[in-house]
């Protein structure tokens, strides 16, 4: 059974808005990510539970979720990546609280 991809509507547009030529290789990667979610590399210290998978530049970053669930956190070239994804990270935490 494979695993179901989930992307929130700004992460769609963002990679939208990408050149093709990378846009197709994200989307190669998403595949082997779905494929085996264990592939990427996994985060440490405040931004444990999430993983990474290096596309080029670019990383993809995401958590794997229950019932086969992979959900995208957040796509963006390497200079910036973890500082957005521990502010969007940042900004779930405190939403459930």
């Amino acid at each position: 059974m494979a695993h179901k991809l989930r992307v929130p509507d700004s992460i769609a547009v963002t990679i939208r808005a990408l050149h093709p030529n990378l846009k197709q290789k994200i989307r190669a990667a998403l595949e082997l990510i779905l494929a085996e979610p264990h592939s990427g590399k996994a985060l440490r210290g405040e931004q444990a539970g999430l993983m990474t998978y290096r596309v080029s530049r670019f990383r993809i970053v995401y958590r794997i979720g229950r019932d086969r669930v992979v959900e995208l956190v957040a796509v963006g070239p390497r200079e910036s990546i973890y500082e957005e994804t521990y502010r969007l990270v940042s900004k779930e935490t405190v939403l459930k609280d």
